[in-house]
Order: C-alpha cells, then structure tokens, then sequence
C-alpha cells in the first residue's frame, strides 16, 4: 500500500506540474480517488517540501509555486519532450531527434523491471505499406524551427511566403505542416516546399493551441476542398459498400443519392477531386459502378473497358 500511494503523490505532483491549477475534484477524477485522499495527499506533499498551495475563490484550486519542476524524472527537459516520439524512431530520425529519442528511450527502458519492457510486445509502424519513404529535404530545418518557435520563409509551388510553424503532422507516411500565415491557420504538403529558410524572428504560439483539434479540423477541410467536382454514378450493392476503399471518407460522407433502382442499383452524385482522379477511382470499382456523367470521364471509362475486353477476349 505504501508503494501505491508513493506513485499516487508523485502522480499528483506530475499531474499539478503539467496541467496547472486544478481543483480536488479534477485531480481526483484524474488519479480515480476520493476528494478526500487529495485533501490528505496535498498535506502530506506539503510536509515534505512540495510546495503545493490552494488558491481561493472561482477559479481556484491546487497548483504548484511557479517555476517548480520535479526531477522525478531524472529527464532534460529536452528529453522529457522528446518522450512522445518514443514509439516512432522513422519519423523522429527524420525530424532530427534521433539523439533526443534515443536518451529518452533509455532512460525509460532503464527505469522499468525486465519483465514491464512493453516495447518488446508493441510496436507502432506509421507509413502505410507502399508509400514512398523519401524524406522531405527541408523536414529537419523545418523540425528545428518549430521546436524553436521561428519564423519560416519558404517557397511553396511557385509562391514565396512567411510563416509561423505551428507543428509538423505525419499522416499516412506524408509529413504536413500546420502554419500560421496571417490570422489563418493553413496546410502545407512539406514535400511539396520547393525551398526553406529559418528566420531569426520569434514567435509565442498561443497559450491554449492544440494541435491535435487544430489538425482534426484542418485536415477534414484540406480533403473537402479538394473535392470540387462532382461526378454521376450507378453503384452495385457490392460497389456501395467497396466505395469507401476506392474514394475519401469525406466523398463517402459527401455523396447525394438520387435513387435506387428496380435492380438494386444505387444512382448518385459524388464528390471528386478532378476527372483525372475520378477516373482512377472508378477503375478500382471495375464492374461494379457505372459512371453516368459528365460525358468525358463515361468515354474515357468506355475505353478503358474496351480494351480490358478485347484483353480477355
């Protein structure tokens, strides 16, 4: 029971540490304990040199003197960050962490029993099966840069711009950046920045930027802008249902149907990147789909059949 509640004060401590003031209800929803254990374990942290302290009033609560950091941990800060990249040493390289993930690793690996080391029975593999693992050549300066919060210039297809690097995303084996240009947050496709230089200008992103919701919000927007055409088609029941394997998820959600036929056959409009895209798309579904309009991509669909055909004959 000792040892639990020893890992129960220094994860109050951690928790105080990294969320700022809370009050004893969310720091007992957090550690699954009474309010009155954390009454107990704040005085009992006190008495031992942790200087907690309540604040009164609205919004008050638990919080730690400002500048207090536990050496619990026995981590850099530097490396502490660098402990969210543990599961993905690909992309850390690439970013130019590996020094930084390696000391954290090991640091963490030394602090736990043999029979605990979880890396040996989980692994993370990101990129997808047969995507391309070029590394973008401007990913490290750009990884420097937002882990320094500077300003970046760079040319993107043709257009030169300054920018506030918010964060670098990995997204099926691609790396995006999440940038500030003015008072829009944009997305950029890195292997798509042409040129990259780091700027002495500083920056202080926001206080609450997430960059997780920030991402969500973007990334879903970044797909449905790019679907700006529309296509006409008859879907199989078996097509309907192989669609969301052949288009987006946001086409899936985005398509309007217009009937269903005596055959079973599902008539409708969907979303579509360009003609080029669509057609394919469609080709993955083969017999299974019909494409009605517009009148290019049908011939272009004919021909392909055609051939196919004749291929078989």
């Amino acid at each position: 029971m000792a040892g639990v509640r020893a890992s129960r004060l220094m994860n109050l401590v951690l928790l105080l540490q990294a969320r700022g003031t809370l009050t004893a209800a969310q720091i007992a929803a957090e550690l699954g304990v009474s309010e009155r254990t954390v009454y107990r374990d704040v005085t009992a942290l006190s008495g031992v040199g942790v200087p907690v302290y309540a604040e009164q009033g609205r919004a008050g609560g638990y919080r730690l003197v400002d500048g207090y950091r536990t050496r619990l941990t026995g981590m850099s800060p530097t490396e502490a960050e660098a402990v969210f990249l543990l599961g993905l040493p690909g992309p850390a390289r690439d970013l130019g962490l590996g020094d930084l993930v390696t000391a954290a690793h090991l640091k963490v690996v030394a602090a736990l029993p043999a029979s605990a080391r979880a890396v040996q029975r989980f692994h993370l593999d990101v990129p997808g099966w047969f995507g391309d693992r070029t590394v973008p050549p401007v990913l490290a300066d750009l990884a420097a840069a937002v882990w320094t919060d500077r300003a970046v210039e760079i040319r993107y297809r043709g257009a030169a711009r300054r920018l506030l690097p918010y964060g670098v995303i990995l997204k099926a084996g691609v790396w995006y950046l999440l940038g500030r240009v003015g008072d829009d947050l944009r997305v950029y496709r890195v292997d798509r920045i042409d040129a990259l230089a780091v700027t002495e200008q500083a920056f202080t992103r926001p206080p609450d930027f997430d960059l997780a919701a920030a991402w969500a919000v973007r990334a879903d927007a970044f797909v449905r802008g790019m679907l700006t055409g529309t296509i006409e088609v008859r879907l199989h029941p078996d097509g309907v249902r192989a669609l969301r394997w052949a288009v987006e998820p946001q086409a899936v959600a985005g398509m309007r149907v217009t009937g269903v036929d005596a055959h079973g056959w599902t008539r409708a409009h969907l979303p579509v990147e360009s003609v080029d895209v669509a057609y394919d798309q469609m080709l993955c579904l083969g017999p299974l789909v019909e494409v009605l309009a517009p009148a290019v991509l049908r011939d272009r669909m004919r021909e392909a059949a055609t051939l196919t055909a004749a291929l078989y004959r």
